[in-house]
């Protein structure tokens, strides 16, 4: 599958029902060996701002959770490891904020609080309608997409 084709294959898995981190994880997954379902699974608690709490971004914690299996220190030791995953996470950080205002998913809802609740709601067309989200999942494959082509270089 080209690079290019993994952002609509993000798109695809949103309006499908999964939530924004799973569905940049698991776009992504079989280059990191895992199954799509373990991809859900382990990204599964980040969707809506992590647990529905509007918070972080759950498209942009999917782009970090790629961002640890591509650099992730493996020792605990590893210094320089853990400092380069973290400048990588800051720097796609740094470039989701500046294509989408922010990376905070009430901000991104246009929520002046989080509506207090852990049930999602009913995908409808008013729901796409409404919501931002698909075009933060867009976004955060994109932003991957970009990162691993500088790579490729």
């Amino acid at each position: 599958m080209e690079l290019k084709d993994r952002i609509e294959k993000a798109v695809e898995l949103f309006k499908s029902g999964y939530n924004c981190s799973q569905s940049v994880v698991a776009a992504f997954a079989d280059m990191y060996g895992f199954t799509e379902e373990q991809a859900l699974r382990m990204s599964a608690s980040f969707g809506g701002g992590i647990g529905r709490m509007r918070q972080t971004c759950g498209a942009a914690c999917g782009m970090f959770m790629l961002a640890g299996l591509e650099k992730g220190a493996t020792d605990g030791k590893d210094r320089e490891g853990k400092a380069a995953n973290y400048a990588l996470v800051q720097e796609l950080a740094e470039e989701f904020k500046k294509r989408n205002g922010s990376m905070i998913c009430a901000e991104l809802l246009g929520l002046k609080k989080p509506e207090g609740s852990s049930v999602p709601e009913a995908r409808t067309e008013q729901y796409y309608a409404k919501r931002p989200c698909a075009k933060m999942v867009e976004e955060a494959a994109q932003i991957w997409v970009e990162y691993l082509e500088k790579q490729m270089i």
